[in-house]
């Protein structure tokens, strides 16, 4: 079993744009809501992150009039996939869910709403090089272990859980509190890549 004594429960992005109805749905997305409420409790730091882009956000394929949703184009700091309009300020659907617990949470980081560079990681701006204060936070609590849930495994959580490898704190996947979008094999691509970097995997039982 995981010792949690200096972990930080990190829950990424349960927003109701990414869970069932929503308009970037994650298949099965809600059914990771009571699972993370039943770790929370467990974990001495509690951090929820918040997708918050703004209506003309360059990520939105909407903004882009030659190129449909999912498409990738190039961008100053890299490829970039073109995203269904989601999590828009203020919105309903950049709430979280109605039913995820948020009151025991210490810490809430939004990110994406600079409309010029789409944040997937909660440490970093795609650039990967614009913090968004997150390691700071953590570091000033004395936190050295990271343990992700959240959506999608593939993009928000792995871009999270890299980062936090490469910022040197431990890091684990709890697999049943995640659920992917697998665009074209990326769930599989981000898992390996996870694992190839000294991530690890558990389930919520093994801390429940």
């Amino acid at each position: 079993m995981m010792n949690t004594s200096d972990t930080a429960l990190l829950m990424v992005d349960i927003q109701n744009d990414f869970c069932a109805g929503g308009a970037l749905a994650v298949p099965d997305g809600s059914d990771i809501v009571p699972v993370v409420n039943a770790l929370q409790p467990k974990f001495p730091v509690r951090v929820l992150t918040q997708d918050w882009h703004p209506g003309d956000h360059r990520s939105f394929a909407s903004n882009h009039p030659d190129a449909g949703p999912f498409s990738v184009v190039r961008m100053p700091y890299g490829d970039q996939v073109l995203w269904p309009d989601h999590c828009v300020q203020g919105s309903p659907g950049a709430q979280f869910h109605p039913d995820l617990e948020t009151d025991l949470a210490d810490l809430i980081v939004r990110k994406g709403f600079r409309p010029a560079i789409d944040s997937y990681s909660a440490y970093f701006e795609n650039d990967k090089s614009t913090p968004t204060g997150l390691a700071g936070y953590l570091r000033e609590r004395s936190v050295t272990h990271v343990a992700l849930s959240g959506l999608a495994t593939d993009f928000c959580v792995a871009y999270s859980a890299l980062d936090a490898a490469r910022l040197g704190f431990h890091v684990t996947v709890i697999e049943d509190a995640c659920r992917g979008i697998d665009l074209d094999g990326s769930l599989a691509a981000a898992i390996s890549d996870m694992k190839a970097n000294g991530i690890a995997f558990v389930t919520s039982e093994a801390l429940v």
